[in-house]
């Protein structure tokens, strides 16, 4: 009932995710729902066993060298899934790969029958003064050698017993150590379950509180849907309009630009031509002053003469050259431009181009009636969420599951100390064990002492002193004891040799590399009607493929426990949740919006007619040539300047004298008459010449681009007036899906959550590794191995030093008689 308890409130973490696949694109905004809460788990499931790991790794060499075998998976399978029963090929396989630990614990038995019996007889045949129970000793040439020899190889069996002891209380200590140690272990692990359950619905609350954000966020863009959709549109359009308007607003300012070109032209003839008549007028007052001063006598000389002559003849040069006052006037054109002028183009340009820019506005004004209806909407799913998760009986089996927990932890607590006063007695019987083995250790130790210090090698046997003799006995006492315990010691290091070797060869090591998983993940093993055992546990279907292993993996890497178990199979979350119904609500709403942009005008008919006006004004009738004619000629004749200084230099050839200063008078004439009249009008034709030029340039363009604009204006109208309804169901379509995108993104943040962070079942996996991998393996098994190798050393090394100290033994005791030499062989 418990772990039906605990699997529906894991299933509960599911219970926002919807199983239908995405329908649109995702949307190109990302939300951030930040991180889904998640509290530290205390358990550290990993053991170092510290100095004493080098005696574990030395026994773990030790097994795979009695038992090199792979973990027999088929043949447990076969086992297993036949009962043990009707195999009598499979016994013998199963002998096979047991060879190796029953071929020792043979021996071991063995021993433990053959040494009491050897004991026996051995006690019996001294008692009638037989096998070295007569107290003499004959003497013997190399009876120095054969002594240091027996006490050598005694000290080396003793140092050998002793470091195997030594292992065995090791072994020991540990054991009782790492259990008082584990009840922090176990609180450990309740602890990280109980955060567990406590962190559990958080994280489901916080899932269903990340709703909001998704909402708000679907809102902000429901608010913005001016701004959003409208502008959207409006760049679908934009590509259309904008040229267009633009071109109309260029052509507004030619206008004007031909209106002062035109009016340039005007001004600027009637200064050229006003110009030139009193340029004219002037220039012939001047020639006949000079024509008067050359008819002085003056000029009669003979020095004169030539110079008068050569400025008499240049005088016809004093003479315009351009005549302005022919030239065709503008002011009809300049008439009509300033009629089409009366209207500003560029005003209702401008209107159009506000008509445009008012596409989000309009289609706020348009969708506020829907909008609200999808913000109702959300806040029915939002209120639906809400609602369902808290009919669901999450306190209810939390409270249960904490009970349990609770419950479990007392039961633990209350045996604890059940378990820490069994070890006691386990570890005290460990240590008589060891303590048999050091009480023989000693009347070894105490023998070669002894014996090996009181030695006299001038004494006879007859005469050895008294410590010798102690030594002696000491040895015989070590032997006594030996076959007293030995037997003892090899019934405990059998049963714990096959005990331990076999669990660590068939569990510890399988589960490390994991094929213990593999084996109960078999198809109708622990249940020949299921397919799947855990499948058929957790999700009463045994057809699902739900295995230890996998469990137990994915709970190692700390991923949620839904998709662990394979909990959707269980809980069909669309039944109570389906957010794809929502998002066709919302997609549905989103698609009855219908915004009318028939009421853009981008330019109306007085518009246009004033562009057609425009092309009309009879620009393009002006006698272009007839303007670049006269313009392209100079003011005068000959260049005044120039005239006036020759005609100071011409003075300058005369005699000094009246004639001389009136010629450089009327030089000077000449040049202010062109710096005061000649100058302006070369101005003014500059300026004729430059808007003449210019409206020759425009006016054969005018025609075209009026057409060209009022084609663009026509299009752009034409389509915001027919197309509009396409683009704009185009553009919700985009717009919705980008609505519809933040449920999905919830979704799939919702999914990836319940993965890998909502109720991570990390604790679990820290559970089993606690209970098989440190407690079983690491604590036990590992400690126990430790224990028969060291005290199975002790025992197998017993049978030399029992040799050598009963044959040392002869060296050190006081014998009652002797013989001076006798090279035969002793007999004992």
């Amino acid at each position: 009932m418990a772990v039906e308890l605990c699997l529906l409130l894991l299933l509960l973490s599911g219970s926002t995710v919807s199983e239908v696949q995405p329908l649109h694109k995702p949307p190109p905004g990302t939300l951030d729902f930040g991180f889904v809460p998640a509290k530290t788990y205390d358990t550290n499931a990993y053991h170092e066993p510290g100095p004493i790991g080098i005696l574990f790794r030395l026994v773990h060499s030790f097994l795979y060298l009695v038992q090199p075998n792979s973990f027999p998976q088929d043949l447990i399978k076969k086992l297993t899934q036949q009962k043990f029963g009707n195999v009598q090929g499979d016994y013998q396989k199963a002998i096979y790969y047991e060879i190796g630990f029953i071929v020792p614990a043979a021996l071991g038995l063995l021993f433990v029958l053959l040494l009491p019996l050897v004991g026996l007889c051995f006690c019996m045949c001294r008692c009638c003064d037989n096998c070295g129970g007569e107290m003499h000793q004959r003497q013997k040439k190399n009876a120095d050698c054969r002594r240091g020899c027996f006490a050598t190889f005694l000290f080396v069996a003793s140092l050998i017993i002793s470091i195997g002891v030594l292992c065995a209380y090791a072994a020991n200590q540990h054991l009782t150590s790492q259990v008082r140690g584990a009840k922090n272990l176990v609180h450990s692990n309740f602890k990280d379950l109980r955060i567990f359950l406590n962190n559990t619905p958080g994280q489901i609350d916080y899932l269903v509180s990340q709703y909001n954000t998704t909402k708000n966020k679907a809102l902000s863009d429901l608010n913005n849907v001016g701004p959003l959709l409208g502008s959207r549109v409006q760049e679908r359009f934009a590509k259309e309009v904008r040229p267009a308007l633009d071109a109309a607003l260029t052509m507004a300012g030619a206008i004007r630009e031909t209106k002062e070109a035109l009016e340039n032209v005007s001004v600027s003839v009637e200064v050229l031509q006003e110009g030139t008549e009193r340029l004219h007028s002037n220039l012939t007052n001047v020639k006949i002053h000079l024509s008067n001063t050359l008819s002085d006598s003056a000029c009669s000389a003979a020095q004169a003469a030539s110079t008068c002559n050569i400025i008499r003849n240049s005088l016809n040069q004093l003479n315009i050259n351009a005549n302005f006052s022919g030239l065709p006037g503008v002011s009809t054109q300049v008439a009509k431009v300033n009629d089409v002028l009366k209207i500003d183009l560029s005003s209702l340009v401008q209107k159009g181009y506000a008509a445009f820019n008012d596409t989000p506005d309009l289609v706020l004004n348009q969708t506020r009636n829907i909008l609200s209806d999808i913000k109702n909407l959300l806040d029915f799913i939002g209120s639906n969420i809400t609602s369902f998760t808290k009919m669901l009986p999450v306190q209810k089996v939390l409270a249960d599951l904490t009970i349990y927990l609770t419950q479990s932890e007392a039961y633990v607590q209350d045996y604890f100390p059940v378990v820490e006063q069994y070890d006691f007695y386990r570890w005290l019987g460990c240590l008589i064990l060891c303590c048999m083995v050091i009480l023989i250790l000693v009347f070894y130790y105490l023998g070669l002492l002894c014996g090996t210090c009181g030695y006299d090698k001038h004494a006879s046997p007859t005469t050895r002193g008294c410590i010798s003799n102690t030594g002696g006995n000491f040895l015989m006492a070590g032997v006594g004891f030996s076959f007293l315990f030995s037997w003892v010691l090899m019934i405990i290091v059998v049963i714990t040799f096959v005990t331990g070797g076999n669990v660590e060869k068939l569990v510890c090591e399988p589960f490390e590399d994991r094929t213990l998983f593999k084996v109960l993940d078999t198809p109708y093993l622990l249940n020949r009607h299921w397919r799947n055992y855990l499948s058929a546990i957790v999700l009463k279907n045994p057809d699902i493929n739900l295995t230890f292993e996998k469990v137990y993996s994915d709970c190692k890497e700390n991923k949620g426990i839904y998709t662990t178990l394979h909990l959707e199979n269980l809980f069909n979350i669309n039944e109570f949740l389906n957010i794809s119904m929502y998002t066709e609500d919302v997609s549905l709403k989103i698609e009855h919006i219908n915004v009318n942009l028939s009421n853009i005008v981008l330019l109306d008919e007085i518009g246009k007619r004033n562009l057609l006006d425009f092309s009309s004004s009879g620009i393009d009738g002006i006698n272009f040539a007839a303007y670049l004619t006269e313009i392209n000629k100079s003011v005068t004749k000959v260049d005044l300047l120039s005239f006036a200084n020759d005609l100071e230099a011409r003075a300058d050839q005369l005699p000094k004298g009246a004639l001389e200063n009136a010629l450089k008078g009327h030089a000077n004439s000449i040049r202010m008459i062109h710096n005061q009249q000649v100058v302006p009008l070369e101005q003014a034709m500059s300026t004729l010449n430059q808007s003449i030029r210019l409206l020759q340039r425009t006016s054969s363009e005018f025609m075209v681009k009026v057409r060209n604009v009022l084609s663009a204006v026509d299009a752009a109208q034409f389509l915001i007036s027919n197309d509009a309804s396409l683009v704009i169901i185009q553009e919700t379509k985009k717009y919705m899906d980008m609505i519809i995108g933040y449920f999905e993104q919830y979704v799939e943040w919702v999914k990836e959550s319940i993965t890998m962070e909502v109720a991570a079942c990390k604790p679990i996996a820290n559970v089993i590794d606690t209970a098989v991998d440190i407690f079983l393996c690491s604590y036990v098994i590992d400690s126990v191995n430790t224990f028969w190798f060291g005290l199975g050393g002790c025992s197998i090394f017993l049978i030399p030093a029992i040799i050598c100290a009963v044959k040392l033994s002869k060296y050190y005791r006081r014998m009652d008689t002797e013989d001076v030499y006798d090279d035969s062989v002793e007999q004992w």
